[in-house]
């Protein structure tokens, strides 16, 4: 669990500049060597000289463990883990090593903000970027605690993170200026 508090220390400033917060699932790391193991698998089919089934029969097992093992790879990897980071104007969010998907919430657009104890991947339908009806949209990479973000437009956006309760204070904080932190 990481998340750190950033700012100018002696400014006379009681809030810090930045909080930063990750989540990680390492069990992900099970299902990318699945993926891994359907891609090598896809490219062993496509150089061994003794296929017997004929063309079409080949080419369609090429192409689909090499696509299942390409989506079982970005599936995975992307979400292993989410970054978020709020600063006085917005809330990012970034997943995966490459930062992708990332959505950025100015907080100027945020009504409220609260603490969830417990984020399920069921509750949602899995892993990943979720949106369900009547929920509204989240980030779940894995089970445990989260903050919840009440939109302007009715909306809301969930994530899971490390130490959210501090996420929710802080965001609460820039939402009422003169809150104490």
């Amino acid at each position: 669990m990481r998340h750190h508090l950033r700012g100018a220390r002696g400014s006379g400033d009681a809030l810090p500049a930045i909080w930063t917060g990750r989540a990680t699932n390492r069990a992900q790391w099970l299902l990318a060597a699945g993926g891994a193991a359907c891609l090598a698998l896809g490219i062993e089919l496509a150089v061994d000289p003794g296929w017997a089934s004929g063309l079409p029969a080949l080419i369609v097992a090429v192409v689909g463990c090499i696509a299942a093992g390409l989506l079982m790879l970005y599936g995975t990897l992307a979400f292993v883990h989410v970054a978020v980071k709020v600063d006085k104007d917005y809330l990012e969010v970034r997943c995966g090593h490459i930062g992708l998907p990332r959505r950025r919430i100015l907080l100027s657009h945020v009504v409220d903000a609260s603490f969830t104890p417990r984020v399920t991947p069921r509750q949602w339908g899995g892993w990943g970027y979720r949106w369900r009806p009547g929920k509204g949209t989240a980030v779940v990479v894995r089970r445990g605690e989260g903050m919840v973000l009440i939109l302007g437009d009715g909306h809301r956006f969930t994530v899971t993170v490390d130490n959210a309760e501090a996420a929710v204070r802080f965001i609460r904080a820039r939402l009422r200026p003169g809150t104490p932190a």
